[in-house]
């Protein structure tokens, strides 16, 4: 438990540093960045091992809806990531599609693991996804003009997502865990 906490904690305090100590974060420069990383990666690691270890209560589980539906909020998750990347027309509306990302991925995972550990992981990473577009829309303040994007910006958010689906989905069977049901 305690090691899920602090790997939380690493999790939003890296990604905080610049925008909380912008004069500490740039006194590191490029080598800031491999602190990030490194912090990021044992976040984690801490986060993995304390989930896998903590026995919470359990108060519901998979259902075939609640896989169905978990499958469609992972999809469209992975999408506005991939849309991200890709500046597709859907980041003309939703202004942080990864964050957005992150958000629906934790509900997903939320839905179908009804557990503590699961409400303390996805749930804090949710609160954190929030927070940080809250933080990035008072240091940034009103969007700029829109992008033009080319259809080849959209087919390559959709052959991403896709590929991320099949690989998270592979990830997923070869642990144990099968996302699609069954």
């Amino acid at each position: 438990m305690i090691l899920l906490f602090l790997g939380l904690i690493l999790w939003a305090a890296a990604h905080f540093w610049k925008r909380a100590l912008p004069d500490n974060r740039a006194r590191f420069g490029d080598k800031g960045k491999a602190i990030v990383a490194l912090t990021l990666a044992v976040a984690i690691i801490f986060m993995i091992w304390g989930y896998r270890a903590w026995d919470g209560t359990f108060y519901w589980g998979r259902t075939p809806a609640m896989t169905g539906i978990n499958n469609i909020l992972m999809v469209f998750s992975f999408y506005l990531f991939a849309a991200s990347g890709a500046k597709t027309k859907i980041t003309r509306t939703i202004r942080h599609p990864q964050l957005s990302a992150v958000i629906l991925w934790c509900v997903a995972h939320i839905l179908v693991n009804g557990d503590t550990p699961s409400f303390v992981l996805f749930g804090g990473l949710m609160i954190w996804a929030i927070a940080e577009m809250v933080v990035i829309n008072r240091a940034e303040g009103p969007r700029g003009p829109y992008h033009e994007v080319p259809v080849k910006k959209e087919f390559t958010a959709a052959v991403a997502t896709v590929i991320m689906v099949i690989v998270v989905g592979g990830i997923h069977a070869i642990l144990g865990y099968n996302p699609f049901g069954g």
